[in-house]
Order: C-alpha cells, then sequence, then structure tokens
C-alpha cells in the first residue's frame, strides 16, 4: 500500500504544479501536452483528483493507527 501512496504523491504534486502554471501563466500543461477535452485530458484530471481523495486519507491516518505498534 505504500507504493500506491507514493504513485499517488507524485501525481498530486503533478497536479498541484498544473495548476501552478495555470495561475501564475494560464498556462495548462496537461491540454498542451494533449489535446483539448480529449479523453486523455480526462483520465489525466481523474486519476490526480482520485489520487488527491487518497492523499486526504493520509492525513487522518495518525487517527486510526496504534500508536503503540505504529501500525
Amino acid at each position: 500500500m505504500e507504493t500506491v501512496h507514493k504513485v499517488c504523491l507524485v501525481l498530486t504534486v503533478i497536479g498541484a504544479i498544473n495548476w501552478g502554471l495555470i495561475g501564475f501563466f494560464d498556462f495548462n500543461l496537461v491540454t498542451a501536452l494533449f489535446q483539448d477535452n480529449s479523453a486523455v485530458t480526462r483520465i489525466i484530471y481523474s486519476l490526480i483528483g482520485i489520487c488527491g481523495l487518497i492523499n486526504s486519507a493520509l492525513l487522518f491516518n495518525h487517527i486510526t493507527s496504534d500508536p503503540v505498534t505504529k501500525k
């Protein structure tokens, strides 16, 4: 499961960089690499959204983990 979290973290960082490019330079890297409103861009945005949800679960990981065994 740790590998899934790392992959999701990388995709979330890529998404954050893309949003930074949009905010600062009005440049969307995903639509520059792939066509606007194509199936590929929708898949990429969907994957990044799912990864963001998975990463948000890490915020609450300390609540469910056992403090003695650190699992």
